[in-house]
């Protein structure tokens, strides 16, 4: 691992990191937020994965979370969206496939499967390097994310129940397989088996889950792509048919952007400290 920049924020350190990676068949890149309390003892770990065209800076730089993780004793984890440079034709021809957009899910066609493993490398590998660099509580983790890595997190939860203590999004792409930009990826990574599909679609893994971690997603009313790309109504209905203890917040007036995401980012971070410190 190799750290390439670093700076004091809050009181605590802003890192961004490098490392060859096993999942992705290359090197990837990542940001972390390391609390002032990550000085003197171990602290909870909060993984967030971004949406489309962004990269392990977006969210370190533009969302603010750095003044309340540092009051809240929390360290923030945010890698990149997907492999670069893989060598695949046509990884840079679209800003909805391809590089800067993994979807958080094992590729398994051949043109993407050596490279687009990003379940692997967030599930398995990346939790092994954080913890073996950084003073983590490893049974304290949360996760969360934005539009596409959103939907990350919340399939990611629901197929690793065991794994987080709690999760949240921002505008997620609820329901992948009835939408646009989840046709497209899916049907590139994955085949064009739709049953294949359903077991990376929050809406259709919570039909089935047992998972039971509190749940908070914030979605925009002005967003570009609420009705098009998020099923966001569609998920709380299947939500709340199942009882899921789960919050949907529709903010009025918010688009898609990160100044939604800055706007509501204490929310979050003190939804997960309730359960990843209490």
């Amino acid at each position: 691992m190799e750290i390439f920049a670093s700076s004091r924020s809050f009181g605590g350190w802003t890192k961004m990191f490098s490392h060859p990676s096993e999942s992705c068949g290359g090197t990837m890149k990542c940001s972390v937020y390391l609390p002032p309390q990550a000085e003197s003892s171990k602290v909870p770990v909060l993984y967030w994965l971004s949406g489309l065209t962004c990269t392990h800076e977006n969210f370190i730089t533009k969302a603010g979370a750095q003044k309340f993780a540092a009051e809240l004793g929390i360290m923030l984890v945010a890698p990149d969206t997907s492999p670069r440079e893989a060598g695949i034709d046509g990884e840079d021809d679209a800003y909805d496939l391809g590089t800067g957009a993994g979807f958080y899910i094992n590729a398994t066609q051949q043109k993407w499967a050596s490279n687009y493993r990003m379940e692997d490398y967030i599930i398995h590998e990346l939790p092994k390097i954080i913890e073996t660099h950084f003073p983590v509580l490893k049974d304290r983790q949360g996760i969360f994310g934005h539009s596409m890595g959103g939907h990350g997190a919340l399939t990611l939860a629901l197929k690793y129940p065991d794994r987080f203590r709690s999760v949240s999004a921002f505008a997620p792409i609820c329901a992948p397989s009835q939408c646009p930009w989840g046709e497209k990826g899916f049907s590139a990574y994955l085949g064009e088996n739709r049953e294949d599909w359903k077991k990376h679609d929050a809406n259709e893994l919570m039909k089935t889950s047992d998972m039971k971690i509190p749940m908070l997603i914030d979605q925009g009313s002005a967003d570009d792509f609420l009705e098009r790309e998020l099923n966001f109504e569609l998920f709380e209905k299947t939500c709340k048919s199942r009882n899921y203890p789960a919050t949907f917040r529709m903010q009025e007036g918010y688009d898609h952007s990160y100044f939604f995401i800055s706007s509501f980012i204490e929310d979050h971070l003190r939804f997960h400290s309730e359960n990843l410190t209490g």
